[in-house]
């Protein structure tokens, strides 16, 4: 079955739009937010966590911790993604405006966060640093928010917790997982 005619029209216009809307975000970022105290912070956000992360973690674990980490990227920076298109945050000072999610926090901060309390006392029982993870994630969005890097539109705090812990059980099991097999020709 074919679109019709006018459905095309409709989601060409919607995509105009769109990128109107992100041509005036991106001037008003080079004019307004790149090389802003705030701008550099954000890129501090970014950069320092990994630097410390790569100096203190256990290099036997590195390969595993960072495929979870990858995972922790991609999944929050989607969540994040989708809190922004459905107006239920924003953010002021995005380190790249082209993103609609705050790269220090889905690209670094979690990420980070999560594979620290990964590798720190593996013995604790996964389930307590879920909730570690979830009150330490949380604690920050106010902090974020009176700094003005993030608001909250159409949400609560509380709402993140959940999000979390489910975050965190997941990474924790995904960092469980044996070994890959090897990919072979005749597979």
């Amino acid at each position: 079955m074919f679109i019709k005619q006018k459905v095309f029209h409709q989601i060409n216009e919607s995509y105009q739009l769109l990128h109107k809307a992100q041509n005036i975000k991106a001037e008003v970022w080079m004019e307004s937010i790149l090389f802003t105290p705030q701008w550099w912070v954000g890129v501090g956000l970014t950069i320092i966590p990994w630097l410390i992360w790569f100096k203190l973690h256990h290099r036997q674990k590195r390969y595993r911790l960072l495929f979870v980490g990858f995972y922790v990227s991609m999944i929050s920076s989607f969540l994040d993604f989708l809190g922004v298109q459905l107006g239920l945050w924003r953010y002021y000072y995005d380190v790249f405006p082209w993103l609609p999610a705050y790269v220090p926090w889905d690209w670094t901060l979690i990420p980070v966060l999560v594979m620290s309390l990964i590798e720190i006392r593996p013995q604790v029982s996964p389930i307590k640093k879920a909730v570690i993870f979830a009150l330490l994630a949380t604690a920050f969005e106010p902090i974020f928010s009176f700094f003005h890097f993030y608001k909250a539109i159409n949400w609560a705090i509380i709402y993140s917790i959940p999000i979390y812990i489910v975050i965190y059980l997941t990474s924790h099991k995904l960092s469980r997982v044996s070994g890959f097999q090897h990919i072979s020709q005749h597979d």
